[in-house]
């Protein structure tokens, strides 16, 4: 099986080995999940199923991001205990991607179940130069490693942008430089707190991810993913931490593979903007199995825009049909399925051999799809 693996910018060859290791970044849990979830959701559970597929036993874990500045601001606007809120939202959320079929991961870890880890490792960066504390808090010094950078491949200026757009603080005088990141902050009166070297405070955003990830999962991942808008800051201060930590083995991920972003009225879709399509609203006037299959018609890497005609559309792809004869060509229709997923998990396709194994009267077409609709995630 081949992906496309961001930390090289080439195809990749991924070793299918006896226990495997795939970190997604989950949810911040403030709020009902979006189609654009839904998709993420449902293309790193075909990895996962398919993986399993080929005999790999997967550790699967998805964090829930339950100490975070927007989770905490939503929390106050709300007058709401934080903890309540990610509690509610993270149980609508797993019943949501239930409904679509979504595999639960093997762990769903919280951040704030792995605070002492956190403090272990960012006391470990600091003891190492890669860290200094200000006011409480705890920031990580890029100058202290210089292939900060690599994975996202993104100019100084581009990076100075994407961080004062995505909560990076450039702006804060505190830093060394404008694009060091927070490892560990001051908590205000309101806002959760844990005892540390420090102060009083808690974790930094990136450090959550890598510290669950290395504690759950062992170093190096075999993959490592979320949606592409996760690349920078997010992944690249990851991998940074990781990597600089004292004893800490290379790599940090064998393959990191990112998502495309769905875009609505002409923008990303996101919460800041608004513009958000619910997947429990589509759940009320469309199948589950129509919208899943609708998400894998739309390759991993791609953008692709959402239009809810197109999705009203999914019954009627259901009838249409192909040559009688189609499923016997040769190569059969059971190898074109799975070397669309074999080449960069082309679900595209491989829905494709499917729909034609449906219409067919080929001896071979029964156990086909039963095969096919399990690793699809399609039989539901």
């Amino acid at each position: 099986m081949r992906l496309f693996d961001e930390g090289s910018g080439a195809f990749r060859e991924v070793e299918i080995r006896p226990r495997m290791t795939v970190y997604v970044c989950g949810i911040t849990p403030y709020d009902s999940a979006h189609l654009g979830h839904g998709f993420v959701y449902t293309q790193f559970d075909v990895l996962v199923r398919y993986l399993r597929h080929l005999g790999a036993n997967v550790v699967h874990v998805q964090n829930v991001t339950d100490v975070d500045d927007d989770i905490l601001r939503v929390a106050r606007q709300r007058g709401v205990d934080y903890r309540e809120l990610a509690e509610r939202e993270t149980r609508a959320f797993e019943r949501t991607m239930g409904a679509i079929n979504i595999t639960p991961p093997t762990h769903s870890p919280l951040a704030s179940e792995f605070v002492p880890q956190i403090v272990g490792e960012v006391r470990a960066l600091v003891e190492a130069g890669h860290g200094y504390e200000r006011d409480g808090t705890v920031y990580f010094r890029i100058a202290s490693w210089p292939p900060y950078g690599e994975l996202s491949g993104l100019a100084r200026e581009e990076m100075l942008q994407l961080a004062a757009e995505r909560g990076g603080h450039p702006e804060d005088p505190n830093k060394d430089d404008p694009l060091d990141f927070v490892l560990w902050q001051r908590s205000l009166p309101d806002e959760p707190s844990w005892d540390s070297p420090w102060g009083k405070g808690r974790p930094g955003w990136h450090i959550e991810c890598s510290t669950m990830a290395r504690s759950l999962l062992g170093q190096p991942l075999d993959v490592h993913g979320g949606g592409k808008d996760l690349i920078y800051p997010h992944h690249e201060s990851e991998r940074a931490q990781a990597l600089a930590l004292p004893g800490s083995p290379e790599p940090f991920v064998r393959h990191w593979m990112h998502a495309g972003t769905v875009h609505m009225a002409g923008e990303k879709m996101s919460k800041s903007l608004g513009n958000l399509a619910f997947v429990a609203d589509l759940l009320e006037r469309h199948a589950p199995r129509d919208i899943r299959t609708f998400l894998l018609r739309q390759h991993y890497r791609q953008d692709w825009a959402f239009d809810e005609a197109q999705l009203e559309q999914e019954p009627a792809m259901r009838s249409i049909r192909y040559a009688p004869d189609h499923f016997a060509e040769q190569p059969p229709m059971r190898e074109q399925f799975f070397g669309a997923l074999d080449e960069d998990l082309d679900t595209p396709s491989a829905l494709r051999c499917l729909e034609v194994a449906r219409l067919s009267h080929h001896p071979g077409a029964p156990a086909f799809i039963a095969e096919a609709e399990s690793i699809l995630g399609l039989d539901f």
